[in-house]
């Protein structure tokens, strides 16, 4: 990895709470220290917010919506759409609005990204199995390589956390993940522990297995 060529990429860390997301404390823990790490190493931050028109225009077919016709997630007119406390962008950070779940769908994050020179694409967010992961795909079709911060992502259920993520594990063929420690260690020029893809479609799984494969995403220290 170039850190020189390299950006980080936040999908969707906003104040909508009608997810009913998990463990979003040690997420949004988590991202303080790995926005931290970027910010001393030169890596530009960015940051994407989901944002659906208080009079529904251009919301995705079947978008839910209240008794009043307003979008149930991400409405425009709400506080929903902010990024989180604590994680909130700085002044030169970037903010790219995004009107469907991939954040390079009709967007300029593409445009941006080669703008800023960057090879590498770290990224995190919510949800796993929505935005979070329809972005990944799509940085990967667009041929950036990608580090995959797995404990600044979260989703409504575990089941769709471990499927999503073991899903991008099998089929992104570069993809590398970590968790926040081991990546900030690797920023810093030290030791690290990490997932790598040694091939497609390498970590099998049935309702049966989908836990002690997932494990196989985790490498401990002494791996």
């Amino acid at each position: 990895m170039n850190i020189k060529q390299s950006a980080l990429v936040l999908i969707d860390l906003q104040k909508e709470s009608n997810f009913g997301l998990l463990q979003m404390e040690d997420t949004v823990s988590n991202c303080k220290q790995l926005i931290k790490a970027c910010r001393n190493a030169g890596i530009p931050i960015i940051y994407t917010r989901q944002i659906n028109r208080k009079d529904g225009i251009a919301l995705s077919k079947g978008e839910p919506l209240n008794e009043d016709g307003s979008p149930f997630f991400y409405a425009a007119h709400t506080e929903s759409i902010e990024i989180l406390d604590g994680i909130q962008p700085h002044e030169n950070d970037i903010v790219i609005d995004k009107y469907r779940w991939s954040a390079f769908f009709e967007t300029n994050l593409d445009l941006t990204l080669k703008s800023l020179g960057v090879k590498d694409l770290i990224i995190g967010g919510v949800v796993t199995d929505g935005c979070l992961m329809t972005s990944v795909f799509d940085a990967y079709f667009r041929d950036y390589d990608i580090h995959l911060i797995q404990d600044i992502c979260s989703s409504s259920n575990e089941g769709s956390h471990m499927a999503s993520l073991l899903i991008m594990a099998n089929w992104i063929y570069t993809l590398q993940m970590y968790d926040t420690p081991n990546f900030i260690q690797r920023l810093n020029g030290k030791s690290f522990n990490h997932w790598e893809s040694p091939k497609p479609d390498s970590l099998p799984f049935s309702p049966e297995t989908m836990r002690e494969t997932y494990h196989q995403l985790h490498p401990s220290k002494e791996d």
